[in-house]
């Protein structure tokens, strides 16, 4: 079982896209070996699978799931692939040490819809801890306050409120990281649902603590679909690099 948790607080610099777990001086960042690609990274960057006691994969992408586990950190396209031609299969035997396991077909859509509801459940756990403000208009006052850490719109939000709000972020901002808000794949209405109030287009998170989380659970998404390939990138190669732990688990 793992500990801690997926949504770990990251330093409040916000991490490069090359190396998003990227450790602070002196800490050790648990590493893991991706079965299909051979590649280490951080845990925390990649996807968990559990076999259960009936030998089914299923994805564990909070990595929670007691037993033995087998770590990826490809994405949906490589999974897909691997599984259709069954090194994913093979590559699993050998991580789970037994021949008895049953993957389903749709695991790369399973997967995806985990990382995609741990996405909303981490953002509606700070719209209830009061770390992130929706409306357009209360979003362009903080923005220019210079209180926004993150700002995202939803996948149908109007190009004309979107750079809007943009605008405000860079004018309110004091890094390069003020650029433009991050345009999630979800649309406004389960945005909306997992928030739990009414016509949520826009999202600005007020925190530097839960800016990183939502930068975390997001990039994972996002790169597991395709969105951001590079914020799933291994540390095995960066200098200062943790020493590598792979134990499976």
């Amino acid at each position: 079982m793992r500990n801690p948790p997926n949504e770990r607080l990251t330093p409040d610099r916000p991490a490069s896209r090359s190396s998003p777990s990227r450790p602070r001086e002196g800490r050790h960042i648990p590493e893991r070996k991706c079965i299909l690609s051979g590649r280490h990274g951080a845990r925390d960057d990649f996807i968990r699978l559990a076999l259960g006691p009936e030998g089914q994969v299923a994805p564990d992408v909070r990595a929670r799931a007691p037993g033995r586990g087998a770590w990826i950190g490809v994405d949906r396209d490589a999974l897909d692939a691997a599984l259709a031609k069954g090194k994913l299969k093979s590559a699993l035997a050998r991580a789970f040490k037994t021949n008895e396991i049953a993957i389903p077909a749709d695991l790369g859509a399973r997967v995806e819809a985990a990382l995609r509801q741990a996405a909303l459940d981490r953002l509606g756990l700070e719209a209830r801890a009061g770390t992130l403000v929706t409306g357009s208009e209360k979003i362009d006052v903080a923005a220019r306050r210079g209180e926004v850490r993150l700002l995202l719109h939803a996948a149908d939000a109007g190009d004309d409120g979107s750079r809007k709000l943009d605008q405000a972020w860079r004018v309110g901002g004091d890094d390069a990281d003020h650029r433009q808000g991050l345009v999630l794949p979800v649309e406004r209405a389960i945005l909306s649902l997992a928030l739990g109030r009414q016509n949520v287009v826009h999202i600005a998170i007020i925190d530097r603590a839960a800016a990183a989380r939502v930068r975390h659970v997001l990039g994972r998404w996002r790169a597991f679909i395709g969105r951001d390939a590079g914020l799933i990138a291994a540390t095995a190669d960066t200098p200062g690099a943790p020493a590598v732990d792979v134990n499976e688990g």
